[in-house]
């Protein structure tokens, strides 16, 4: 997902963003101006919401939630996280306020990260602990 956006970043020239950063910073108790560039911080908060969310994906892989269904799923996940921590923490803006052009770019980004990560679990983990007993959900 990184290297797909500094890609696009290239090719579009649009800046780097803050808010994960910042959001993080808030989430440990800093207060963060909205000026603020906390460029380490940005790559934790990535980093580290692809690892658990990613891991999430692996899970879903080891008990039968695989294929095209589980990547779209996950990619909305991925999406609900980061807007629920930066608008619970007041850093974000609603994903309706901004240009339709960034809305655009991060649903791309996110779900090329999704379908990826869906893609490895989906090879990498074996579908074991799948529940078989019953034929429905109720």
């Amino acid at each position: 997902m990184t290297l797909g956006e500094k890609v696009e970043q290239r090719i579009t020239g649009r800046p780097n963003s803050y808010v994960p950063g910042r959001t993080l910073l808030t989430l440990l108790g800093r207060r963060p101006d909205n000026e603020a560039q906390p460029t380490v911080w940005n790559h934790v908060m990535h980093w580290g919401t692809g690892a658990t969310l990613g891991a999430l994906r692996g899970m879903w892989s080891a008990t039968g939630l695989r294929g095209p269904r589980a990547s779209l799923s996950h990619t909305v996940v991925r999406l609900a996280t980061d807007q629920t921590l930066e608008n619970a923490t007041g850093i974000g803006a609603p994903p309706q306020t901004w240009p339709r052009h960034e809305q655009v770019v991060d649903v791309l980004h996110k779900a090329v990260y999704s379908w990826v990560t869906g893609w490895v679990a989906d090879r990498a983990v074996p579908s074991r602990l799948e529940a078989r007993m019953a034929p429905t959900s109720h």
